[in-house]
């Protein structure tokens, strides 16, 4: 016969790879999705912006045309372009040693002098912003490149483009891939060239909108009245719109854009801040790298084997526990190996695989103990009180199946003259069948109510034990409380036929009378029988004594008999007395039968 633990434990393993494979394929799958993707860089904004690294200590900075610039200068923008020719000779006297203008000098100025004086004060320690963007047509997509003009770069001025990549959702988290960025140029003048490695990069915020060391255009045009000594000194400038009337999410704003720290502060943050953030992210190396697809598909194949490895016993608190703990450690390695490795890896596909391949084997253990439960009530049902057999479907451990040593007391009740009785009904097997059902249902309900199990019903005779499936501390006072309430249950069903009869006009019945064996001794209890059909029984030589016992009753004249065990058991609470030692069939050796007192007339 094979081995059905070893062959369930196969088929159990067989359909976990499959949900293990099929969970990975899933993922893999739905991983190469856009929306997947946005939900993947929505986790990056929550990963990078948990602890960020502290900006590098020399980071540019930020030279804010704000507001309450626009009211010291009081021009209309755009401002007189040697004004910022003004600014430049004040950064450079301030000891400033690059300087980027994110603003585009495209069009010639209404007054030509206005772009001969800015051309005449530029150098080689300025960068000035390009532009480039993508036209969309019907017809063709063209990327148009807007850039300064060529008098402004005359004088040794680099040309930076300073446009950005935004994501699907608007948000700004790539490094632009420029070679010519204005950021890239603006380290190249600060003589702090980046070998930056092809291939796209994440960038990694250091806080909301005005992290940076920020000072307004008309404080920096003049440094010694309004800024401490040295603030520009050896300094990298960024100068650039800051405006802070129009700076949120859903108010236009002049060149400010949403970044994952957008997601906390609800802000957005100015170009000229997001060109000092990329500069520093290409200086000191802190930009993430998001992992390849073959680091990527690992992933989601370690999660669904460790899912698999996980959930391969039985469902419970421990499984929960462990689940609850790799999700929480897969979340903690993805911070760590984008904050410390400055990788990302997307962590929202390996943990979907990981809680599909969990919730799928949870869902079968559920399912399959839901089935147990059912099997266990059903089974049960007709031996057990309805308590009891709750409790065995809440907790089927208790029940161990398969049989097991155990100290149970044994009754075995049988109707006494039913062979003339039955002779008396032959012309009427219904009035017969009625009788019996009517004498077995209170003595069966007197077991239950006691907390005993009904093994079987042998024709006239019904058979039953206490102290299994649960635990009974005190089954033998219980099990001859039982038998003692089954001897009245008959009086009061006798008094009833009686009367039955008289108010009918026809002979009462016989008389029905009962024989009870009570002992109790080690037994096997548990499952027993074919693979096709079995029942919960108990086997042993405690139970043939019992049997004995019933059949003794007959030649002492006594409803009642109860083994030496049995006796000792419940002396002390209820009242039984010797009345012999015999030699029963099939045992070598002396039994001592007791009695218990008052002796029941019912004989």
């Amino acid at each position: 016969m094979p081995d059905l633990a070893a062959v369930d434990w196969r088929k159990r393993l067989y359909g976990l790879s499959i949900v293990t494979l099929l969970s990975v394929l899933l993922f893999a799958s739905i991983a190469q999705t856009s929306p997947w993707h946005l939900l993947e860089m929505r986790a990056f904004d929550y990963l990078s912006t948990i602890a960020p690294p502290t900006r590098p200590a020399d980071s540019p900075v930020i030279v804010a045309i704000d507001e309450p610039s626009m009211m010291e200068i009081g021009t209309q923008w755009p401002w007189p372009r040697s004004l910022h020719g003004e600014l430049v000779t004040a950064l450079r006297a301030a000891g400033a040693r690059a300087i980027a203008l994110d603003i585009i000098f495209a069009e010639p100025a209404a007054d030509p002098a206005q772009d001969a004086r800015l051309a005449a004060v530029l150098g080689p320690d300025v960068v000035l912003a390009g532009d480039e963007a993508l036209i969309r047509t019907p017809h063709a997509d063209q990327f148009v490149r807007t850039e300064p003009l060529a008098q402004l770069t005359t004088t040794g001025a680099r040309i930076g483009i300073a446009s950005v990549s935004l994501d699907a959702d608007g948000v700004l988290r790539r490094v632009p891939a420029y070679h010519d960025g204005l950021a890239r140029q603006l380290l190249d003048v600060a003589g702090r060239p980046a070998e930056i490695a092809a291939g796209e990069k994440l960038t990694q915020t250091f806080g909301p909108a005005r992290t940076y060391d920020t000072v307004s255009y008309y404080q920096a045009l003049h440094p010694d009245q309004f800024l401490p000594q040295d603030t520009f000194r050896g300094r990298t400038v960024i100068v650039g719109l800051s405006l802070q009337n129009a700076p949120t999410l859903d108010a236009a704003a002049a060149d400010a854009f949403p970044t994952s720290d957008t997601l906390h502060s609800g802000r957005l943050v100015s170009g000229a801040e997001i060109q000092a953030t990329l500069f520093d992210n290409l200086s000191a190396g802190l930009f993430i790298k998001p992992a390849g697809p073959l680091l990527r598909m690992l992933s989601i194949v370690g999660a669904s084997v460790i899912a698999a490895i996980i959930a391969r016993g039985e469902t419970g608190w421990t499984t929960a526990q462990a689940a609850l703990f790799v999700v929480g450690g897969a979340v903690v390695g993805a911070g760590l190996s984008l904050r410390y490795g400055r990788v990302f890896i997307p962590p929202l596909a390996p943990l979907g695989s990981f809680l599909l391949v969990c919730g799928v084997k949870a869902s079968v253990d559920f399912a399959a103990e839901r089935r147990r439960r059912r099997a266990i009530t059903s089974a049960f049902s007709q031996y057990l009180a309805p308590a009891v057999v709750a409790k065995l479907a809440a907790n089927p451990t208790m029940l161990k199946l398969g049989g097991e040593r155990r100290v149970l007391t044994i009754l075995f009740c049988d109707v006494r003259g039913f062979t003339t009785i039955s002779e008396a009904l032959k012309d009427d097997p219904e009035q017969l069948t009625t009788l019996i059902n009517r004498l077995l249902t209170p003595l069966s309900d007197i077991v239950l109510e006691s907390g005993g199990t009904i093994d079987k019903y042998i024709g006239d005779c019904i058979m039953a034990f206490w102290n299994a499936p649960l635990d009974v501390p005190d089954h033998a006072v219980r099990a001859v409380r039982a038998a003692l309430a089954m001897l009245e249950a008959v009086d009061m069903l006798n008094g009833q036929l009686q009367a039955e009869a008289q108010d009918a006009g026809r002979d009462p019945p016989p008389s029905l009378r009962i024989g009870i064996g009570i002992n109790t001794g080690a037994c096997i209890v548990g499952n027993m029988g074919s693979t096709r059909r079995f029942d919960y029984s108990v086997l042993g030589d405690s139970v043939n004594l019992a049997s004995r016992l019933e059949g003794e009753s007959k030649n002492y004249g006594v409803p009642l008999l109860i083994g030496e065990t049995t006796a000792a058991l419940v002396r002390d609470t209820i009242s039984v007395t010797e009345l012999d030692r015999i030699t029963v069939k099939g045992r070598t050796g002396l039994s001592a039968v007791f009695a218990v007192l008052p002796v029941h007339g019912n004989q």
